[in-house]
């Protein structure tokens, strides 16, 4: 049976424009009928064209795409994607972004699997380790402004005056925490957390 080349277009938002992706495939070529779109937000990766797709999907069949970010959110998710196409389905995928990117067998032996592999593993270490940089700096900023002195989160709300003869009557009995916290006008919490010297 002949093997069959597929596009999968994956927009973040119903107002996202997908003409750019679907441009790019139709002129690789990609035939319309079998161009497979999901339109989602950022969060919902629950991509049902694309499992549609996954069920066609034979070996020798090609998958042709735009851009890498379009398998998934993140590489973790990309490489799962990229062994599930590669190695399950024994298919090919075309990035057309990144021409390395590229399993088809041009010379009949592995070289454009390894080659793609290969570059897919650089992409992912890079971006992993960008995030665990991200993350580092965030701490380092915080640790060198809390040295500074500044403080985070929202600033504490001053204790008034009246607080101590309330807390007085609460701890005789005399009151609840919802009455002395409504008469100082704050959350019934708060009232509690300054009662506990929190």
């Amino acid at each position: 049976m002949n093997s069959r080349v597929y596009g999968y277009v994956r927009v973040s938002t119903k107002e996202q424009n997908e003409d750019r992706q679907m441009d790019a495939l139709e002129a690789f070529p990609v035939e319309p009928k079998y161009i497979y779109m999901d339109k989602l937000s950022g969060k919902n990766f629950d991509r049902p064209q694309y499992q549609k797709l996954l069920k066609k999907l034979k070996g020798g069949d090609v998958i042709v795409i735009k851009s890498i970010d379009r398998l998934g959110r993140n590489y973790e998710e990309i490489l799962n994607q990229w062994r599930k196409i590669t190695k399950e389905k024994s298919a090919d995928i075309v990035v057309l972004d990144m021409p390395l990117l590229d399993t088809r067998k041009s010379t009949g032996d592995l070289t454009g699997t390894f080659i793609a592999e290969l570059v897919l593993q650089i992409l992912s270490y890079v971006a992993q380790t960008e995030r665990e940089n991200i993350l580092q700096r965030q701490r380092e900023g915080i640790a060198a402004a809390k040295r500074r002195g500044v403080q985070f989160g929202r600033p504490r709300k001053p204790i008034p005056a009246q607080f101590w003869q309330l807390k007085k009557e609460w701890e005789a009995h005399n009151i609840s925490s919802r009455e002395a916290a409504r008469q100082l006008s704050i959350a019934q919490d708060t009232f509690l957390r300054w009662v506990h010297g929190k």
